[in-house]
């Protein structure tokens, strides 16, 4: 049946007349005719499925068969442009505008609109009032069409609302940070969809003859407003375009000035500003205009993700010794569980995609439904795809931010434990391999875990379609599967056995190169550098041993799950022939296509274990150091304590000594290093100290001085007996054997967080004798110190660190050797001044060997064995000491003679202090960040670190890929196109409606690629279709498809090979340059900061940039293959790559702008937490003695909080990426399903054509989502090659010189001569050394003797050309220093350090690092030091290549050094 569309009178309305024939015919206004479909009588429909027509036809006025006609006339219908092009335009500029309506306003705006923000004000503001007088005369009889009265009501209160909403929004931005600027840009373009509408309403007023006579007042009045609406639009556009006055300050301003605080992230944000990432604006903003320049920049974090929160939210849950996950649970648990809703309901909606596709599809094809289930199709793919994409980009951003919250808490946590940690304590570099690599890797587990249950899920349901689409067929490929199963379990298994060990590899590697760059200064001055270099390199090929393993079962693993689809489709279609089946285009296609929906969860599901089973691993090693035994005061100093209850403990355990007048009291008292008391043990039978006496603790070198004020400290474990200390909650005054110095200023390291008492200060100065010292320095007491000192002499720190003690005001203090590392006149000075004067009214005990400063003390213990073998007063104790060696006595030389300064730190002269300083004293300078894009040379770097080869055979092996995936499906395609021509004469193909097929419709199949090739290649005629063809065609198909799986596993392969090669190259690079830097870099550059570098950017460049860069190159060739099928297929589906690929170049550019960043301040601020750990760990007995550790806690929270800014603003622009992309893909596949209906109206529409541009519009926006995703993110992963490549090509770096042919034992006689040598720290400094010229012959003894900052020590400088002089010659022998190699010159020079560098490891590696000596010779050295008995007793305990357990002197052997347990 049909019908004719009629053009009526002047009420402009259209009547539908019936008719026969197969085509109908429009009258319009103007005589001409189109030629329009049959449409169906709504008599013929259901009432309920007509229900929509109805509404539509009473809505504009039209005839239910044709409700919202496209054309009237010469122009577009009236309805059609009020709703479709003018009240959904005004709809979307509502909805955005209101996202805007939460942006934060700038407290400090004072500057009023620029001129171009006032315009679109007032125009704004305007053209919300237009509307609602354009009702007037609409409303007043006798009306003035052209519509409806309820179509023209409708459209112009969307219209009011819009533009009112639009005008707040613009006040809003106007007085916030976009004040400076024109504000969004898609803002201004939403406001200008409504355009168009009014152009066409003109149109149609003067098509109608409106301006003719006679002129009506209503129609009249309605065209002025008109006019007027385009005049106010056309003056938004210019104001938008205008630059405006006052804009021109701003934009030479920061968007954030230096005193105020940035906004805080998400908190009373809408609904619509928390959905969209409005609140964003202000931080892309900043980073657009390359703004983000330090932390404090960054929004400021919400209330539930501040360290403090979390910090209380987890204590409440946490215990001591309770389980790690128990806890995490407790706090953030069922939150966490809960968004499996979120991803529940996302899972579902990904089905609904292709489902009402298929019914789309349907319609089109059919032709037999009403329009509103087309509109309802259409309306639910678009809703469908926008639901879909928010709830799955809030599902990824609230599971971050859970995970966020159990990073918080998990740092703070292990940070609180490294506080409370008693003797037994892990390395540093495990602590900050737990900080971390293994917290990292255990909250993974928040990705992994919805995904462990939602990938089996969505695996389900694409199995119960597949069985609808062949039937039993598909058991077979299931088979096969499942058969896949325990093989990937075994590679699991596997992966996490080689995933232990590295990780115990990388502790050992990071733990020696914490230990190399401690002892940096001695390893530079006897050239180990290649020796130990060797060492770290040996645990780095062990490291990637194990990495090796794993990157090839991931390999394997990769390959087996990216074959298996191929494999399943041959099996599926070989078992259903074999059945007696037919196949055919509809079953192969929608068989291939939900084959390949199948990759997700089998590709994804072993990474989902595998991430789980990582986090298993480091959860198991972050609890074992959580289990770790505490510090517990009041159980150390109480006996059999810890076996009382609560209470009673508490009672028993804070008693201080019987007697008043005691202030210490050991009785029976047995302590020893480790718990089970196998190191060597310390012993005190009884010791009664009085209040305010100085008592002296002697005995030679390794008898327990040292280890006997560690045990009052409570830094040892207490075997049995009793300790109790009066006054314990007040702390103890402790100065340690090696001072323990912060990366501060001298006043910051003076004052240790207690408040300036000028007076007290001053005193503590000069009882301290630094007041000399400060005068000198370029900033005095604001001079900043390197870390633990080592811009200072071992006086100035051991003088400092007392200082330090002092200045707290305890009453017990614990000095450990003072007066060791300082000359006699300021040890006597130290002694009068400090120790006897200051400290006269509190209670001490010294620890020396200088006994002639113990004449003085009130009683004398002397030590040996680690027993307490006498007390008493001096004169009975003091004569029971040798206090001079015999080999000195006989030479003459005093025990008193003042000692030589430090020459492993050696003292900095003002000059030198003033190169590594400017005038305010300042030594640590903030870590260098690159801005802007990630620099071409870093792609380089990497690509040469891979090996041009290697990298060339990767790229050649990816495209063999895809283009024989390619050519399975065009074979595929081939093969049915033959079985259809043979067949189409024989049978009809069968037409059944989308709602006789059920939900799973077989229309599924448009979203198989391999459908685009039956239209595209004409093929010719196949032979009659026998079981020999079916045989040559699936042979050539399954030869294809083995190809293709060869070239999966080789490029898999050697992606492996290639990224192993950088992991190595890039280490390898960055130790020998870290190894070769100057020592005047490492006193200015933290420890953490380096350690940085080999921890965590290091991991990055193993495991988290090849990830992510294989997903890059696989994403860009699945692009390259689509556009070729594009290109040759459907080639005007290309004419939307050109404004796609614009405007996802624009959101991308501008997320990059800022994720680049917030990627390099994220490794900043990482730094200072892995060198606040490392310093807490170096200096925990201060810590515990001063009381300091919660200022500690709230420093470590402080730094927390800036990298947590750091991380959650990453996850925010990330997901602010998301769902632009996301909504830009739902937007292109709702248009063309809008053109689908609207063509289809016009009968114009090819069903086959536009089910296939719907499915690849929807691969290829996913792809190019993917691609910018995974571009961003690899850029993001680049900073840290960019940051190895930093060290690896800009540190300076020792000139080397040039070896001469010398021979081994050139240096045989021992001269020294400077012969004018002059030395400048750097140009414009005074000289260090000027003109200093002096011959030493050989077997001469040699003394210098000097003030501080007189260049004793850059004489040394000079000589081991740790320093080059500026002019002069230094020679050994004759020979020229500056003409001879750094390792040929400092291999034959031994120098004493006064703090000796020591390693983990056994005692012959410490004495000959470098392997050149024999036993006999090390065992002689160490019997001259009076070692060879200790080195015995711990050989008898720990077995044979014992480990040094303790601190303490040193032994020496021509270049050997050593430190022993004292």
């Amino acid at each position: 049946m049909g019908g004719v569309w009629l053009r009526g009178g002047s009420d402009g309305r259209s009547r539908f007349q019936g008719g026969a024939g197969d085509r109908e015919t429009r009258l319009g206004s103007a005589g001409k005719a189109g030629c329009y479909p049959a449409q169906p009588s709504p008599s013929t429909f259901p009432s309920g499925e007509a229900s929509m027509e109805r509404l539509l036809a009473q809505l504009c006025g039209s005839s239910a068969a044709w409700p919202l006609p496209l054309w009237e006339g010469d122009t577009t219908g009236h309805c059609f442009t009020q709703l479709v092009l003018s009240a959904l335009p005004h709809a979307l500029l509502a909805v955005l505008s209101a996202c805007y309506l939460g942006t934060p306003r700038s407290p400090d705006y004072i500057l009023p609109c620029s001129p171009g923000w006032r315009l679109r004000l007032a125009a704004s503001f305007l053209l919300s009032v237009f509307p609602l007088l354009d009702l007037l005369p609409v409303a007043l009889p006798p009306g003035a069409g052209p519509g409806p009265i309820g179509l023209e009501v409708l459209a112009g209160c969307v219209a009011a609302v819009a533009w009112i909403s639009h005008s707040l929004a613009l006040w809003v931005l106007a007085h916030s940070p976009h004040g400076h600027s024109r504000g969004p840009l898609a803002l201004a373009l939403v406001a200008l969809l409504p355009a168009p509408a009014l152009v066409l309403t003109v149109l149609w007023h003067c098509q109608r003859g409106t301006l003719l006579p006679p002129l009506l007042p209503g129609p009249m009045a309605r065209l002025c407003l008109l006019i007027l609406q385009l005049a106010a639009l056309l003056a938004y556009a210019l104001g938008w375009a205008a630059p405006g006055g006052p804009r021109e300050p701003w934009a030479q301003e920061p968007l954030l000035p230096e005193d105020q605080e940035p906004e805080v992230a998400e908190d009373g944000e809408s609904w619509l500003s928390r959905f969209s990432y409005a609140w964003l604006a202000p931080l892309l903003a900043r980073g657009a205009c390359g703004e983000l320049r330090q932390p404090q920049d960054i929004c400021r974090l919400p209330h539930r993700l501040q360290p403090t929160y979390l910090a209380r939210v987890f204590q409440a849950h946490w215990q001591e010794g309770a389980r790690l996950w128990r806890a995490l649970y407790g706090a953030f648990g069922r939150c966490y569980l809960a968004l499996g809703l979120l991803k529940l309901v996302g899972t579902m909606l990904g089905f609904s995609g292709p489902l009402l596709l298929s019914l789309l599809v349907g319609f089109l094809e059919e032709g037999q439904e009403p329009l509103s289930h087309g509109l309802l199709y259409a309306l639910g793919l678009a809703g469908g795809a926008v639901l879909g994409a928010v709830l799955q980009n809030q599902y990824g951003y609230e599971v971050y931010k859970v995970t966020l919250q159990a990073r918080g808490a998990v740092l703070n946590i292990l940070y609180c434990k490294a506080l409370q940690l008693g003797p037994s304590r892990p390395p540093t570099g495990e602590a900050l391999n737990l900080l971390g690599t293994d917290s990292e890797r255990l909250l993974n587990f928040a990705g992994s875990f919805h995904e462990a249950w939602g990938l089996p899920l969505q695996l389900a349901i694409t199995l119960y379609l597949l069985y609808q689409q062949v039937g039993v067929a598909f058991v077979g490929g299931l088979i096969l599967a499942l058969l896949l199963v325990p093989v990937n379990k075994v590679i699991a298994t596997r992966i996490m056995a080689s995933n232990q060990e590295m990780l115990q590899h990388k502790d050992a590697r990071v733990k020696l190169v914490t230990e190399l760059l401690s002892g940096i200064r001695v390893i530079k001055f006897c050239g180990w550098e290649q020796a130990l270099g060797a060492r770290v390199e040996a645990c780095r090929a062990r490291e990637l041993g194990r990495l090796r393993v794993i990157k090839y079962l991931d390999a394997a693993c990769v390959y087996l799950w990216a074959a298996l689809p191929v494999v399943i489709s041959i099996v599926i279609f070989i078992t259903y022939v074999l059945m007696g089946h037919q196949l055919t285009a509809t079953k192969v296609f929608t068989a291939l296509a939900l084959v390949r929906m199948l990759i997700l969860p089998l590709n994804n599901f072993p990474w989902v274990i595998n991430g789980l089973l990582e986090a298993k691993v480091s959860l198991d090693r972050i609890q074992l150091f959580l289990d770790l035994p505490n510090h517990n005061p009041q159980a150390y100093y109480s006996p059999d304590c810890g076996r009382l209850g609560a209470q009673i403990k508490w009672l028993l355990c804070s008693d201080p000594p019987a007697e008043p007048s005691t202030v210490l009291e050991l009785h029976g008292a047995l302590f020893s290093w480790d718990p089970v008391g196998t190191s060597l043990e310390t012993f005190i039978s009884h010791l009664e100290v009085k209040k305010g006496m100085l008592v002296g603790i002697v005995g030679k070198v390794g008898c327990g001085k040292s280890s006997l004020l560690a045990a009052i400290a409570g830094e040892l474990h207490r075997l049995r007996g009793h300790v109790a200390v009066r006054g314990l909650s007040k702390g103890f005054g402790l100065a340690t054997q090696e001072p323990w110095i912060q990366f501060a200023t001298i006043r910051d390291n003076i004052l240790f967080g207690k408040t300036f008492d000028a007076q007290l200060y001053k005193e503590v100065l000069e009882a301290c004798a630094l007041n000399d010292d400060l005068s000198i320095l370029p900033a005095g007491d604001q001079t900043e110190v390197g870390e633990k000192g080592v811009t200072l002499s071992g006086g100035q720190r051991a003088r400092i660190a007392l200082a330090r003690a002092v200045y707290q005001e305890k009453e017990l203090y614990l000095l450990d050797d003072p007066l060791a590392a300082v000359d006699a006149d300021v040890a006597n000075h130290l002694l009068h001044r400090c120790i006897l004067g200051m400290l006269s009214y509190t209670t001490r005990l010294l620890c020396t060997h200088r006994t002639e400063y113990l004449e003085r003390a009130d009683a004398v213990l002397l030590m040996e064995a680690g027993r307490l073998i006498r007390a008493g007063p001096p004169s009975e104790i003091l004569p029971l000491v040798q206090a001079v060696p015999k080999a000195w006595a006989e030479n003459g030389q005093e025990s008193d003679s003042a000692t030589a300064q430090s020459v492993q730190n050696p003292e900095k002269t003002k000059e030198g202090l003033e190169e590594e300083q400017s005038t305010s004293g300042r030594l640590l300078q903030e870590e260098s960040k690159k801005e802007g894009a990630v620099a071409l040379h870093v792609y380089q770097a990497y690509w040469k670190a891979v090996g041009q080869g290697l990298a060339l055979a990767i790229l050649f092996s990816l495209l063999l890929m895809q283009a024989t995936r390619n050519a399975a499906d065009w074979w595929l395609s081939h093969w049915i196109s033959q079985l259809k021509a043979e067949n189409s004469s024989q049978e009809a193909q069968p037409s059944t409606s989308p709602a006789s097929m059920g939900l799973f419709s077989p229309q599924l199949l448009l979203f198989s690629p391999g459908n685009l090739y039956i239209p595209v290649f004409p093929l010719p005629k196949a032979a009659p279709n026998g079981s020999s063809d079916i045989r040559f065609y699936l042979t050539v198909y399954a030869t294809i498809a083995g190809v293709n799986s060869l070239c999966t596993l080789l490029r898999a392969v050697l992606f492996a090979a290639g990224t192993l090669q950088a992991a190595a190259t890039l280490h390898r690079r960055l130790l020998h340059r870290v190894l070769m830097a100057p020592v005047t870099f490492f006193n200015a550059t933290p420890t953490g900061r380096i350690l940085n570098r080999f921890s965590s950017d290091v991991a990055c460049a193993d495991d988290s940039l090849p990830f992510i860069l294989n997903i890059l190159l696989a994403n860009a060739a699945g692009l390259l293959g689509l556009l070729a099928v594009l290109g040759s297929g459907l080639p005007w589906l290309l004419l939307l790559l050109p404004p796609l690929s614009i405007m996802y170049y624009h959101v991308q550019r501008h997320y990059r702008a800022s994720s680049r960043e917030l990627r390099r301040l994220g490794s900043l601020t990482l730094s200072p937490l892995y060198s606040h750990l490392a310093d807490t760990l170096a200096g925990l007995s201060v810590l515990r003695a001063t009381g300091a550790t919660y200022r500690f806690e709230e420093e470590n929270l402080r730094l927390l909080e800036l990298n947590q800014r750091c991380q959650f603003a990453t996850s925010a622009t990330m997901q602010w990426l998301d769902i632009r992309l996301q909504l830009m893909g739902a937007a292109v596949v709702s248009a063309i399903a809008g053109i689908a209906l609207v063509q289809h109206q016009q009968g114009l529409a090819n069903p086959g054509l536009v089910g296939l541009s719907l499915s690849y519009a929807l691969s290829l926006t996913g792809l190019l989502s993917g691609l910018v995703s995974s571009f961003t993110q690899t850029e993001a992963m680049l900073v840290s090659v960019e940051r190895l490549e930093e060290y690896t090509c800009d540190l300076p770096q020792e000139p080397q010189g040039q070896p001469l042919q010398l021979g081994t034992g050139w240096l045989t006689q021992g001269g020294v001569e400077f012969q004018d040598v002059v030395l400048a720290y750097r140009p414009g400094l005074p000289n260090a050394l000027d003109g200093v010229t002096f011959c030493v012959q050989p077997g001469e003894k040699l003394g210098i003797v000097g003030r501080t900052g007189s260049g004793k020590s850059s004489l040394l400088l000079v000589l081991f050309r740790l320093l080059e002089p500026s002019s002069g010659r230094v020679l050994l022998d004759g020979v020229d220093t500056s003409q001879l190699e750094l390792a040929q010159l400092r291999s034959q020079l031994a120098i004493i350090p006064q703090e000796p560098f020591l390693f983990s490891g056994t005692v012959r590696e410490n004495l000959d690092p470098q392997g050149l000596h024999k036993d006999r010779a090390l065992w002689q050295a160490l019997k001259q030091c009076h070692l060879s008995e200790v080195v015995w007793m711990v050989s008898w305990v720990r077995g044979a290549g014992a480990y040094l357990l303790g601190r303490g002197s040193c032994c020496v052997w021509p270049g050997l050094s050593s430190q022993m347990p004292r």
